[in-house]
């Protein structure tokens, strides 16, 4: 059960409230087939479908921009979204939204491909440098100045969330660090989520993404609560990570409870569909929760892993160039920061531990972080995954570099629920090179 609203400590120099805005969402098998009517409703007549070259020869895509050319929309198909988007690629998408005149945007694809789509439609709307938006210290962190044109997200992976948060995350190439553009107005203006685009996924594709949405909501159940912030000046300038609170308790929760309980069978059993809508509703739940209340340390360690490492080929991931996908690239630090931030938190580490599957009967809250570890861990090996850091090929001498990009992210350490020094990181990647 969350906790009641009155469970957060009251700090009296610090925030008093939290700010909920949840995207629009729809959800079902064939959902799709309305995609059509559901532009229309939108008032979008000439509209940039965004894709990438796998999604675009599947059945579920094939419904989609039939329904919308159904509907008697102007329809341009930008099917070159990269896996892992990288500054260039974003670039690439962003002319050409700015030479196609659109009102509005769809994406079809996995988060790289709704991400994708968030920044075309913002740098074609709001023109600017490319840095301009991106997340400090990386970026000038330029506030988004307003609204951008409608965009209609469908994820075809059980992990993203990124058909309901305003965030954009691509490769630094250059920097050899993953960054990326957050604001509300990126938030899509409606997630339609049919559970039949991820039918035809590989058991790699649906691991690697099924413990992206485990970690989105493990992380956001245990951020630092939204109370211990400081209070803002005016309410525009409340962060869309606020931490923790009630309203995202819910959605982290049974997201962690859905991925504990189907996680191993939809990645072992190709055939349970069963499994596999519920990791869909998961992941949808787990981007209302981690959208409201942020992510921390396994995030943040997860875009030097990503930015570093251009060689490693994933499971179900043999199609792409090789890359560290990112549910791997967050998951495998997972273990070791949770057992680093178990005694600030107990509590919420104790409820995700049992959430999660854990055997806590007799246990204590400060048992919670070590029970979380060892419960993903256990999660981990029986769906194949690597283990560890050393097994996509890092090692002790890499650590310095990894901790320089991580120490970048502040946006998502400052979520943690104790203070995360460069010490500390250093630490906490050797502690996830190996698990077993």
């Amino acid at each position: 059960m969350a906790p009641a609203p009155d469970a957060y400590p009251i700090d009296p120099n610090g925030e008093v409230g939290f700010t909920v805005e949840a995207a629009r969402m729809k959800f079902g098998p064939g959902m799709l087939a309305e995609l059509g009517g559901d532009a229309q409703g939108l008032g979008m007549r000439r509209v940039a479908l965004f894709t990438d070259p796998r999604v675009a020869a599947t059945a579920p895509f094939a419904a989609g921009l039939a329904s919308l050319k159904a509907a008697g929309l102007d329809v341009v198909v930008f099917d070159a979204c990269r896996v892992e988007p990288t500054s260039a690629s974003f670039l690439e998408a962003a002319a050409f939204a700015a030479d196609g005149d659109f009102d509005g945007y769809v994406s079809i694809g996995g988060g790289s491909v709704i991400d994708t789509a968030k920044a075309a439609n913002l740098y074609a709307t709001y023109p600017a440098e490319f840095l301009a938006y991106v997340n400090k210290p990386l970026g000038e962190g330029r506030p988004v100045p307003g609204p951008v044109k409608p965009h209609i997200a469908c994820p075809t992976t059980c992990g993203t969330g990124s058909e309901t948060t305003g965030v954009a995350i691509f490769d630094h190439v250059e920097k050899q660090v993953k960054t990326g553009i957050s604001s509300r107005h990126l938030r899509p203006t409606l997630a339609v989520v049919d559970p039949r685009t991820i039918d035809s996924l590989p058991p790699g594709a649906i691991a690697a993404t099924g413990f992206d949405v485990l970690t989105h909501a493990i992380e956001s159940h245990t951020a630092r609560p939204y109370r211990s912030r400081p209070r803002p000046e005016t309410s525009t300038l409340r962060p869309p990570y606020q931490g923790a609170n009630p309203w995202s308790d819910i959605g982290s929760l049974q997201a962690i409870r859905l991925g504990g309980q189907w996680l191993e069978r939809a990645v072992n059993d190709p055939a349970d569909s069963e499994a596999r809508d519920a990791l869909m509703f998961a992941a949808t739940l787990a981007g209302l929760a981690f959208g409201n209340a942020g992510v921390h340390i396994p995030h943040a360690m997860s875009y030097s892993v990503a930015g570093m490492n251009h060689s490693f080929t994933a499971t179900g991931y043999e199609a792409v160039d090789p890359m560290v996908p990112h549910g791997v690239s967050v998951v495998l630090n997972a273990p070791a920061a949770f057992r680093f931030t178990g005694p600030a938190a107990p509590a919420a580490h104790l409820r995700a531990a049992d959430a999660l599957g854990a055997d806590t009967r007799g246990a204590s809250p400060e048992d919670g972080g070590d029970l979380l570890a060892t419960r993903l861990i256990a999660m981990m090996r029986a769906t194949g995954l690597p283990n560890g850091l050393s097994a996509l090929g890092y090692g002790e001498a890499d650590i310095p570099g990894l901790v320089t990009g991580a120490s970048a992210q502040q946006r998502l350490l400052t979520i943690a629920p104790r203070p995360v020094s460069d010490e500390d990181l250093r630490g906490l990647y050797a502690a996830a090179m190996r698990y077993w």
